[in-house]
């Protein structure tokens, strides 16, 4: 925390007007749950992004991008460092392609990309988080995935460099890339997408928006599916839903404190008032372990976690 407030205090009189101190992580996740961040800085551009990121390795100040807030259970200890809260909400076309700000909400870019007449994004509507998590996680359903839209990305990598790559960098599989891990922020990226029947995308999109209101918790506090669904049991067939696994396996009965199993799907966990780091932490271990002890199968964590 002190640290924290050197920086604080070093920053230049344009970056120091981004920072906010004591932020509360329960009202940056959608899952609703975590302590105060040290610092948080909202990155509206490339260039600020470089700036804070170099000035938090030089002091050696530990720090983590956030965008939407989805997939990520944040520690009730909180965060002591710096987070960058991808803000870029940019969108400019050209010809059949969208150069987009990492900080775009998912939903919110494909409605703006469908008034702009293109498609191929409705699949995804619904599915809460910005694109930039989605880039990075992979992001999709109903057989489609975000990152087969991907032409180029603008990425700040670890060690201060800016870099435009294409999907090859990404190493695109389910649910997955070679970026999630490696602290990599995406900044901007370009999408390819059709000019197709707007009306008939617009009605998919309803539809899809409609069914998962029917699936997921869209009126309570969630971080989405807990577990990655499994690998298909021979080759060319559909994943298995780890939902399927945990339902058979009883989660749904399962709750610790205000954390809960949602009652529609039992790969999802909620809030249901004043849950814990712990509650959520425990809830999913036990949510695990009954899937292990039924059917020998170890489940995968989808949701990141953010440690103090």
């Amino acid at each position: 925390m002190d640290n924290a407030r050197t920086l604080l205090e070093s920053l230049p009189l344009d970056l120091q007007s981004q920072v906010r101190q004591s932020v509360p992580l329960n009202s940056l996740t959608t899952l609703r749950v975590g302590g105060p961040a040290a610092l948080l800085c909202r990155v509206s551009n490339p260039e600020q992004a470089l700036r804070f990121q170099a000035l938090a390795l030089e002091r050696q100040i530990p720090f983590f991008i956030l965008g939407g807030g989805s997939n990520v259970l944040a520690d009730d200890r909180g965060f002591q460092g710096l987070i960058l809260h991808i803000s870029t909400e940019n969108l400019d076309r050209k010809g059949d392609t969208v150069r987009a700000g990492a900080g775009i909400s998912l939903d919110d870019l494909i409605e703006r990309t469908l008034d702009l007449g293109l498609t191929g994004l409705e699949f995804a509507s619904g599915i809460p988080g910005t694109l930039g998590g989605a880039l990075v996680g992979n992001a999709g359903c109903y057989g489609h995935e975000i990152g087969e839209f991907l032409v180029e990305a603008l990425l700040l990598r670890p060690d201060g460099r800016l870099e435009t790559v294409g999907p090859e960098e990404f190493g695109f599989r389910y649910r997955e890339t070679d970026l999630r891990e490696t602290g990599t922020v995406v900044l901007e990226a370009v999408l390819k997408l059709q000019r197709g029947d707007v009306d008939q995308a617009a009605g998919l999109r309803q539809e899809k928006i409609l069914d998962r209101r029917t699936k997921h918790p869209v009126d309570v506090p969630s971080a989405g599916s807990w577990f990655r669904n499994l690998p298909a049991a021979e080759p060319g067939g559909r994943r298995r839903a780890a939902g399927v696994l945990l339902e058979q396996a009883g989660a749904k009965d399962m709750s610790e404190g205000d954390a809960r199993v949602f009652a529609k799907h039992a790969n999802m966990i909620i809030n249901a008032g004043a849950a814990t780091s712990t509650d959520v932490l425990k809830l999913a271990a036990r949510m695990q372990s009954a899937v292990w002890e039924k059917f020998e199968v170890r489940l995968v964590k989808e949701v990141r976690y953010l440690e103090p």
